[in-house]
């Protein structure tokens, strides 16, 4: 690339830019106008370029011989070039010449070397046909020996030397299944398939017979070469098979039946320990030969067989899901629990005579295998517990909010039943681990059914019907106590659909206690989960958490719905203070010194709420009741003792102008005045009632200061107690 000459140092720009492939004007001026005013940058180019034109001159004068001489050396060109194409041209002409004939030669060799390919793959395909010919006529030059002689025939020769021919055969036989499977398509192979077909019969049945005479004299050698010869022709399965059916089965046709399993009350047990002493006691050959037991002798052992997955187990299977069926029947779930629990008690100790973790792994891949645990119909066992144990909390749900019997830690019945069914769900006898997930779903359900019962029934119940009376005057003596009875004996019970206070603190008492339970019942579960390899306890916390806050949200209700109640019970007896003037005015009474009796029965229901839920909640939950109630009561009462304190100094100003009215009346009049006046009467009874409210708030734990507005109702009879007071004194 050419090198621009070098510029002052004082230059807005580089002089590289110029030479970029993707230099680009625009782009040149923005950048430049970034540093320096359009003005400067125009005189940086302009000393630029004079820099240029004067490199350029120096350039041309420097080559300027060169440049003369450029025109004068490409004289006679042509002519040098036009005697230069001739031999090119002779040249090309030589190399397509030469190019054809080697490529004639190259075809001709590849055609060579495909007929010598060809002839090559024909003469393997003719070696392999000798080699079948020969196999064949090898072995039944062998089998033709051994017929030809008297005694010593494969059947009747010792079983030793009959199991040495026979691992002969074998060896010549699998070279010719090899070359024969090479050779397929041949019509010579054709021929000579009958021929094949009778050796391979030959071979299977005298294996066959071999085998069995092995295992009915227990002799290690033959059986040891027998199974050999089966692996050598890879017909292990018929060997396992063959095994299945002449030693297993006619022992299990006679252990698996029905007249076992029911001739007594534990026959499966017996039936299934019967079945498991059949490997110790018929299979302890086998084991040894194929390496199944600890003691075999690794040189010997033949390996590729497993007699217990696929000759014990699938005969074991095939008796019981075929004469006694009536195992997996769930129509009774308990007897269907505790055979399932057998059977698979039976299965983990079949799994333990397993003489490895692949063979355990390979008898759980096994058909039959799935199969026996697909025949149990767990759905629809679950089913049946499902109707079972839902069923309990539905009809406990049904009757309501009956008390739980003498002995429950519970107030409710329907709550002694939720827990006693989510104990159920888990408890032996009942619950199965491949069922772990429909059990966990049943336990957040009816937690679920209970949490929607009590918020329905604590959000749709009516409230305990109180008196469509306005206001129950008071009895003639305010100090009478015969008059400090109960006026709503009958709002308590309420109708029959009623919510009665008891029940509501029944409520609050047994949703405290199963929310403390439910911990419980999460170290239940996760027990049960830690048993089928569950390890995500986090998931079980926190759907065990938001069933608490289910059960939580109809708290909020339940404490409306009982302050609420109290608050109506109690707020119609606090009214009766607007009657309290009419005992006094003209009446002659004496001086009041102990509070009005509709207090007593205005507090009834509270010092009731006290008595019937101490011991039974929390005593913060019942303070926290009377607080919210006591707080409506005592702002409502505020009001109606305000309207009566201003009632009566009303009247008592009306009184004091009609007295002034009267300044012309006789003395006697005015001695019959003397003493406390009735406003003083009505202001000292009212200033002793919300004392005595005071004191019961005391009473029942609570201080006076807990409770809004009451400081406010104290200073307001206070402010009447000392008005009365300073009446009485200046009278």
């Amino acid at each position: 690339m050419m090198n621009l000459p070098k510029g002052p140092d004082s230059l807005c720009f580089n002089k590289d830019e110029f030479m970029k492939d993707d230099f680009d004007v625009d782009r040149f001026v923005a950048e430049c106008r970034k540093h320096v005013q359009l003005e400067q940058m125009r005189e940086d180019l302009e000393q630029y370029y004079r820099l240029l034109k004067t490199a350029m001159v120096e350039l041309i004068n420097k080559d300027y011989a060169d440049f003369v001489n450029l025109s004068t050396n490409l004289v006679g060109m042509d002519k040098a070039l036009n005697q230069l194409s001739v031999p090119l041209g002779q040249l090309r002409e030589e190399v397509l010449s030469l190019r054809s004939a080697v490529n004639e030669v190259i075809q001709a060799i590849d055609t060579q070397l495909s007929k010598q390919d060809d002839i090559q793959k024909k003469k393997i395909c003719v070696l392999r046909l000798i080699q079948v010919v020969r196999s064949v006529e090898k072995i039944e030059k062998i089998l033709h020996s051994q017929n030809t002689k008297d005694t010593t025939s494969l059947e009747s020769s010792s079983p030793l030397l009959a199991g040495q021919i026979l691992e002969r055969i074998a060896t010549e036989f699998n070279q010719l299944q090899f070359h024969a499977v090479q050779s397929k398509g041949m019509p010579l192979l054709d021929k000579v398939r009958p021929r094949i077909a009778g050796i391979t019969s030959m071979l299977q049945q005298s294996l066959e017979g071999l085998l069995i005479q092995g295992l009915q004299t227990s002799n290690v050698d033959i059986v040891r070469h027998c199974l050999r010869t089966y692996a050598t022709i890879d017909k292990t399965r018929d060997a396992e098979a063959l095994v299945g059916q002449v030693l297993v089965k006619p022992y299990m046709d006679q252990v698996i039946t029905e007249q076992f399993v029911k001739s007594s009350s534990n026959g499966l047990q017996l039936m299934y320990a019967k079945v498991l002493e059949f490997v110790p006691h018929h299979c302890r050959l086998l084991r040894e030969v194929t390496g199944g037991t600890i003691s075999s002798d690794k040189a010997d052992i033949v390996p590729g067989y497993d007699f217990l997955v696929n000759s014990v187990w699938p005969e074991i299977i095939k008796g019981v899901e075929g004469r006694i069926s009536f195992l997996f029947n769930p129509g009774n779930p308990d007897a269907f629990y505790e055979r399932y629990c057998i059977s698979m008690d039976f299965v983990r100790k079949f799994e333990r005579q397993c003489g490895s973790q692949a063979s355990v792994k390979r008898l759980r891949a096994h058909a039959s295998y799935q199969s026996f645990h697909n025949k149990w119909n767990l759905p629809v066992y679950f089913q049946l517990r499902n109707k079972e144990i839902a069923g309990c909390l539905d009809s406990a749900v049904t009757d309501g909010l009956e008390a739980a019997p003498g002995g429950s830690r519970y107030r409710l019945r329907v709550t002694e039943v939720l827990w006693s069914c989510v104990c159920r769900c888990w408890a032996e006898h009942i619950y199965l681990p491949p069922l772990a997930h429909r059990f966990w779903k049943l336990t957040l359900q009816l937690l679920s059914r209970y949490a929607a019962f009590l918020t329905e029934v604590v959000t749709k119940t009516p409230p305990p019907e109180t008196t469509k009376d306005p206001v129950r005057p008071l009895p003639s003596s305010a100090s009478s106590t015969s008059s400090r009875t109960s006026q709503d004996a009958d709002s308590e019970s309420g109708g029959p659909t009623a919510l009665s206070t008891k029940q509501l603190v029944f409520i609050a008492a047994d949703v405290d206690l199963l929310q403390e339970q439910i911990p419980e019942i999460s170290v239940l579960i996760k027990d049960k989960l830690e048993g089928i390899g569950f390890k995500n306890f986090a998931l079980v916390s926190d759907a065990l958490d938001d069933s608490k806050t289910a059960l939580s949200g109809c708290i909020p209700k339940l404490n409306n719905r009982m302050t609420q109640h109290l608050t109506e019970r109690s707020i119609r007896f606090l009214k009766n203070a607007s009657e309290v003037p009419r005992l006094y005015r003209r009446t002659n009474k004496e001086v009041p010194t102990r509070a009005s009796a509709y207090m007593d029965n205005a507090l009834q229901p509270l010092h009731q709420l006290v008595n019937d839920s101490t011991g039974v909640v929390k005593v913060s939950i019942i303070h926290d009741w009377l607080r919210v109630t006591l707080s409506d009561c005592t702002h409502r009462y505020f009001e109606t003792i305000s309207d009566v304190l201003s009632s009566v100094k009303k009247m008592e100003e009306s009184l004091k102008r009609l007295k002034q009215a009267r300044k012309t009346a006789t003395t006697s009049t005015a001695g019959a005045n003397t003493g406390p006046s009735d406003d003083t009467k009505i202001r000292l009874q009212l200033a002793l009632d919300v004392e005595y409210l005071g004191e019961q708030i005391q009473k029942m734990g609570l201080q006076p200061s807990d409770i809004t507005m009451f400081s406010t109702l104290l200073d307001l009879v206070q402010e009447a107690r000392d008005l009365a007071t300073a009446e009485q004194a200046g009278s």
